[in-house]
């Protein structure tokens, strides 16, 4: 059982219908001595299945044995979530692109400032929870600056950034904080779409407590990860025209080879094919896809292929 349940509602501003706006933080407090292990979801505001994981992993852990102290931020972005969106409708930026932050920007700017000095810059382990929003589903691990706590998560593609390819990574993301610090940090991604979320949500807590147990935060032995694959490349795929996308490729975590199909974008008016989509890779792995025929504008979120040429395990 954890000592002590500590909730935190640090202030981020105030909005002009007069509430404000506030970070929900809970912390399970262990007995023992240990780390800050801060764990957070819905920094996108379409991607919540970390947000409902959390729900069930705070249910989880209070029962547990903890050393040191677990913060929960189960909602990042509370203003694009309770819209369904990925940017908040005040300013329309990207959060996930503004860290630091900056006390004297815009609100996601302001959001992000208050992100990284309330929860970011104390932390002492950061565990990132994403998907792929209310669309396209996802299933890969960020593998940042600690592998052992990436492959304690469990899923068969790993995703090592590299810094000198063009693309490959973005600025301003919570890693922008973390790394630095030089703390543990990883970011999943996984869920997502018009599917039933249970299956994932299922995976992320356990993928989560054998983390925990990796790093030591509470008892039980680490459950070794089965055969993983690191890519050092992915391509993101967007329809370049609306209308009606259709999955043609391989499930999630499949082998798919240059020149496949991948979707393709019929109208939902005329039935006319408008595009077809091929694999970009000649040895190439699935990563993120839609799993059902769904409604795009041009350029929504697609697919994403892991590249396997340079890939190791």
């Amino acid at each position: 059982m954890v000592k002590e349940i500590v909730r935190h509602t640090p202030k981020v501003t105030t909005l002009a219908d007069g509430t404000d706006a506030v970070l929900h933080m809970t912390d399970l407090v262990g007995e023992e001595a240990g780390p800050l292990v801060g764990i957070s979801a819905s920094v996108h505001g379409n991607e919540n299945c970390g947000s409902q994981a959390i729900l069930d992993l705070f249910r989880i852990l209070q029962t547990m044995k903890i050393k040191g102290r677990i913060r929960l931020l189960p909602v990042v972005n509370a203003r694009a979530m309770t819209v369904n969106a990925r940017f908040n409708p005040i300013d329309h930026l990207d959060l996930n692109r503004q860290f630091p932050g900056d006390p004297n920007g815009t609100f996601s700017q302001q959001l992000a400032a208050a992100l990284t000095r309330e929860f970011l810059g104390k932390i002492d382990m950061h565990i990132d929870l994403h998907s792929g929003t209310d669309r396209p589903t996802v299933d890969y691990v960020y593998l940042l600056n600690d592998e052992g706590l990436s492959r304690a998560f469990g899923s068969k593609l790993l995703y090592r950034p590299d810094d000198g390819k063009q693309g490959t990574t973005f600025s301003g993301t919570t890693k922008e904080v973390t790394m630095p610090r030089g703390i543990p940090a990883t970011v999943i991604e996984l869920g997502g779409g018009i599917v039933d979320q249970g299956p994932y949500i299922e995976r992320i807590v356990a993928g989560v407590l054998n983390m925990l147990r990796h790093a030591g935060v509470i008892e039980g032995e680490e459950a070794a990860p089965g055969e993983q694959i690191v890519v050092n490349e992915i391509a993101g795929i967007r329809p370049t025209t609306g209308g009606w996308i259709e999955p043609l490729s391989p499930p999630l975590g499949e082998p798919v080879n240059g020149g496949a199909p991948l979707f393709r974008v019929v109208s939902p008016y005329t039935f006319e094919v408008l595009e077809e989509v091929s694999a970009p890779f000649e040895n190439g792995i699935m990563i993120m896809g839609h799993l059902t025929r769904n409604l795009v504008e041009a350029g929504d979120y697609g697919w994403m292929v892991g590249n396997l040429e340079g890939s190791t395990l």
